[in-house]
């Protein structure tokens, strides 16, 4: 009869019991139990060579593992690891090589085992992402053709000081321009970090931002008062669609990177905690390799833009065949004997006027058009 799985042990005994009787041949032994005459001389070969602990189930396990990682490599790595606790396995690896680039380091997916087993590695839940717009915003293809920036959100140190980190970052090469730590949100607070990027890194083409203040207002044209300078600069505001954050993907996975190295704590004061920033821009540029970017650093890969600072906003020109109107103090422009509130964003600023159609006016501010005026019905429509 077939082995028992309830107990395997008492009937393999019991066959080499039968077998030593020697009243059956081996063969007759086998079919009475049910099982091949090779498993029948595997036991009978184990009984004889190491006695009754012979017929005991084996470890399945290999006695040897000819390609496990030297514990002299892992040490290396999980030393590393310990050293910049937020990177990758990829990013470790890459480090690692270049300063023994003969060495045989393993596989991503080996070092990631590896870290694992250490419990440097925390399993994250995954959450579903909403696919991105169909219409694509302007490509950042070189450095300086389009910069991102935003808030990464507010928390407090350990003092009790409430921060508003703003960064700021060129997409293309992934270079962190700028990481401060600010009171608030306003447009007073802002502008100056700004102007010393500028001045540092040049002008971009274009800022990438979402819908919230100090970026975008309710406004025409959504213009606030930032995004009116920027435009005075020759810059274009680039906003995402509301609720769209993978659209600024990049610089949103920026800020992953960057609380979890220096706001998990946070730091005990507000000082403090821009030292750590700094130190975080230095090695986010200087050190840490990017998989983006065939595994070099964004410092390598940006260069400043040829566009200076200047000293004075330039003039804002308009074609001959548009009618400029300056907007007043209380944010109004008076066209044809009639007084048309634009925003309080473009005080003193001048706009342009475009005839498109009989009685249909398009006003502008730069390469931004912000409403349709008819003068036959005084209707005038936001775009």
């Amino acid at each position: 009869m077939p082995w028992q799985e309830t107990c395997p042990m008492d009937e393999r005994m019991q066959f080499v019991a039968d077998y030593l009787k020697e009243q059956w041949a081996v063969a007759q032994l086998c079919r009475q139990y049910g099982i091949s005459r090779k498993t029948g001389y595997k036991w009978i070969d184990r009984y004889e060579a190491e006695g009754w602990p012979g017929i005991r189930e084996h470890s399945r396990a290999p006695h040897t593992r000819p390609h496990l990682t030297p514990v002299a490599i892992q040490a290396r790595l999980v030393q590393l690891r310990m050293q910049h606790p937020h990177w990758a396995p990829r990013k470790l690896l890459h480090r690692l090589a270049t300063g023994e680039p003969g060495t045989a380091w393993p596989a991503p997916s080996t070092a990631g085992d590896i870290l694992t087993r250490h419990g440097l590695v925390t399993t994250r839940h995954r959450r579903h992402r909403t696919p991105p717009t169909a219409e694509p915003l302007r490509p950042a293809l070189q450095p300086n053709a389009v910069w991102a920036t935003d808030f990464k959100g507010w928390f407090r140190t350990q003092d009790g000081t409430r921060i508003e980190p703003l960064t700021l970052s060129d997409l293309a090469s992934r270079y962190l321009l700028r990481c401060q730590s600010l009171p608030h949100t306003t447009y007073a607070a802002v502008q100056p970090v700004f102007v010393a990027a500028f001045r540092e890194f040049g002008l971009p083409a274009a800022i990438r931002s979402d819908n919230g203040p100090p970026f975008a207002s309710v406004g025409l044209g959504g213009l606030s008062r930032l995004a009116v300078w920027w435009i005075r600069l020759g810059i274009r505001p680039e906003r995402i669609q509301p609720g769209h954050p993978e659209q600024n993907g990049r610089h949103e996975r920026l800020h992953r990177t960057l609380k979890q190295a220096t706001a998990r704590p946070p730091r005990r004061t507000s000082r403090l905690q821009q030292r750590a920033f700094e130190q975080f821009r230095q090695e986010y540029n200087h050190e840490r390799p990017h998989e983006a970017l065939a595994m070099q650093t964004p410092a390598h890969c940006y260069t400043p833009s040829l566009r200076s600072f200047p000293r004075r906003l330039p003039a804002m020109e308009y074609p001959g065949c548009y009618q400029v109107r300056q907007v007043r103090s209380n944010g109004e422009i008076k066209w044809q004997g009639r007084r048309l509130f634009l925003s309080e964003a473009l005080i003193g600023e001048p706009v342009g006027l475009l005839e498109i159609e009989n009685d249909l006016w398009r006003i502008e501010f730069g390469p931004v058009p912000l409403a349709l005026y008819h003068t036959y019905t005084q209707q005038c429509v936001r775009l």
